[in-house]
């Protein structure tokens, strides 16, 4: 059902936990399946220098979620953004067609951490 690779990240996830003084979180979930994801960023000069995941799910979701954070640390935030649900999951070496939906959320919660850090940094230099 899953590759060698998923459950590579799923047994030994890379990044997961938490940056307690993160620059970006982001938060999604899936209430059909009940997976949620949490994933924390630090930036450094508009690069991802740290990215961590909490993960409550299947085993695509933290293989999904320790797959997008590999794929994202060390990147700038324009090629990070741009990271998508499909090239997680081709990643992993693809994942079952009812598990897509894992991969969509680990993409998501990305986008989202950063989409936090851009508002907080707006804000800050707003005041």
């Amino acid at each position: 059902m899953y590759t060698d690779l998923v459950m590579e990240h799923f047994r030994n996830p890379r990044n997961m936990g938490v940056i307690e003084d993160a620059d970006g979180v982001g938060e999604v979930g899936n209430p059909t399946c009940g997976d949620m994801m949490r994933i924390t960023i630090k930036v450094s000069d508009d690069v991802l220098e740290d990215v961590k995941f909490q993960t409550l799910g299947c085993g695509a979701a933290v293989a999904t979620s320790s797959m997008v954070t590999e794929l994202a640390k060390g990147k700038n935030l324009d090629e990070a953004v741009d990271i998508t649900n499909k090239q997680v999951a081709e990643a992993l070496g693809g994942l079952p067609p009812n598990k897509m939906h894992c991969s969509n959320l680990a993409a998501d919660g990305l986008r989202a951490a950063i989409e936090d850090y851009k508002e907080r940094r707006a804000k800050a230099a707003h005041n």
